[in-house]
C-alpha cells in the first residue's frame, strides 16, 4: 500500500495490519511512485521465493 506524504514522498506500507500496535509496517519511503510501486513489487517477489 503506497500513500502520498506532505513531503512529497511516497511511502510504502505493508498490506495488513500489526495486530499488536494496529497499525501498517513502514516498508520505505521513496521520491517517485514508481520508485514505491518498484519495490513493491520486489517485496512480492521475495516474499515468495
Amino acid at each position: 500500500m503506497i500513500r502520498k506524504l506532505k513531503s512529497g514522498e511516497y511511502r510504502l506500507y505493508s498490506r495488513k495490519k500489526n495486530p499488536k500496535t494496529g497499525k501498517r509496517r513502514n516498508l520505505g519511503t521513496f521520491k517517485s511512485m514508481a520508485a514505491a510501486k518498484k519495490h513493491e513489487k520486489d517485496v512480492q517477489y521475495f516474499k515468495r521465493h
